[in-house]
């Protein structure tokens, strides 16, 4: 079974007390083989490790669930309330199933089930289409929503709406931002982009390509059977 990817999932998931060695973990093996992401994830590591439970707990709910900055469902992150994301899952259902991956309360395409999924699957083209056409263009989303112009607009947004109170210090040079990162620098080195065509610019500049995505079938078929109302 290769590591590479699920040594990254509970890095994205709720911090548990042990999370500390969770750090040292990835840390350690990202030194022995992508040196480059291990000093991006240098930074998050040091900070996670210079809080205490309750503050990395904080984080990451702020982060990733109240007043999320963005969502970690990756399906929603490159295909929002679109129809093709309700396909998409019942896809990532599937194969999780097949492979005896329990995604816990998690849905399937959440990061850390991906991750998983990277690494317990033989089906290496499945493998190489998820990482083009969901990973690699989904983390630079949710990266690029980090940026200090995105997270003002949506502060501004929640003031007008909800009047909420808004915590800048958790919002501004976050560093869940750099875990993302490094995670990206492994992904991006050992699945080299694919340049699309600029007639195919989507979503950033990508697009998954729904006939060889879901392995042949039938894309629009396959759509319109589980397309939701």
């Amino acid at each position: 079974m290769r590591n590479t990817y699920s040594i990254f999932a509970d890095v994205f998931r709720y911090p548990e007390s042990n999370f500390t060695e969770t750090l040292d973990r990835v840390s350690e093996y990202l030194l022995s083989r992508w040196p480059v992401a291990a000093a991006e994830f240098q930074r998050f590591s040091t900070y996670m490790k210079s809080v205490n439970d309750d503050q990395r707990e904080e984080l990451y709910t702020k982060t990733f669930d109240v007043q999320p900055i963005c969502y970690l469902d990756l399906g929603y992150v490159i295909f929002g309330e679109d129809y093709k994301r309700g396909a998409f899952l019942l896809h990532m259902q599937e194969e999780q199933r097949k492979l005896n991956n329990d995604c816990g309360t998690d849905l399937p395409d959440h990061l850390s089930n991906m991750l998983t999924l990277m690494d317990i699957t033989e089906d290496e083209l499945l493998r190489q289409q998820l990482a083009h056409d969901i990973l690699i263009p989904g983390i630079r989303k949710m990266i690029g929503e980090f940026e200090q112009s995105r997270v003002e607009l949506k502060e501004q947004v929640l003031r007008k709406l909800h009047k909420a109170l808004i915590d800048h210090e958790l919002n501004f040079g976050n560093v869940y931002r750099n875990a993302l990162q490094a995670l990206l620098i492994v992904l991006e080195t050992e699945f080299p982009v694919q340049e699309k065509p600029e007639e195919d610019a989507n979503y950033g500049g990508f697009i998954p390509n729904p006939a060889s995505f879901f392995q042949k079938r039938n894309a629009t078929t396959f759509e319109n059977n589980y397309k939701l109302d």
